[in-house]
């Protein structure tokens, strides 16, 4: 399987890509912890069918320390007993947030004011910027048929 396009090599994708991969660095250092993101990343990737990212942070999260266990249970989380109350509640973001679209008034309140028991300000900004950017990446990889299976942690910088 190839691509549609080249993502790297289409000037316009490529020029896009960079201001988004920017926008990414940004999030971190604003407190959510970086396996945190990972999870979020993985999730919304599950949901949203995109292979390409699946396999990019599920590798980065065991390289980074990330148990297999979790990483496995990532998809049924709750039913997992093995994510914190914090996690949860980003995970729980991150799904309502990627099924925006199937949701008539959007991100609940309630799923809200639980991640803000757990995240300040400057965290929540942070989760829903790295939420709206896994989707974003997300969307690109399935409408260009982006395969899955190579990436190599680091190889993207």
């Amino acid at each position: 399987m190839e691509a549609r396009l080249n993502l790297f090599e289409n000037p316009v994708l490529a020029k896009v890509f960079r201001h988004v991969n920017a926008a990414a660095k940004a999030v971190s250092g604003a407190g959510v912890p970086e396996s945190t993101l990972e999870l979020v990343k993985i999730r919304a990737s599950q949901i949203n069918g995109c292979g390409f990212c699946t396999d990019m942070h599920t590798k980065d999260a065991a390289a980074a320390g990330e148990t297999p266990q979790r990483l496995h249970l990532v998809a049924v989380w709750r039913e997992a007993k093995v994510f914190t109350e914090a996690e949860r509640a980003a995970l729980e973001l991150a799904e309502q947030g990627t099924r925006i679209a199937d949701a008539a008034g959007g991100v609940p309140d309630e799923v809200w004011e639980n991640a803000a028991k757990h995240y300040d300000e400057e965290q929540l900004g942070a989760l829903v910027a790295i939420i709206a950017l896994i989707n974003t990446y997300n969307r690109v990889n399935v409408i260009l048929q982006q395969p899955a299976g190579d990436y190599e942690v680091g190889m993207f910088g």
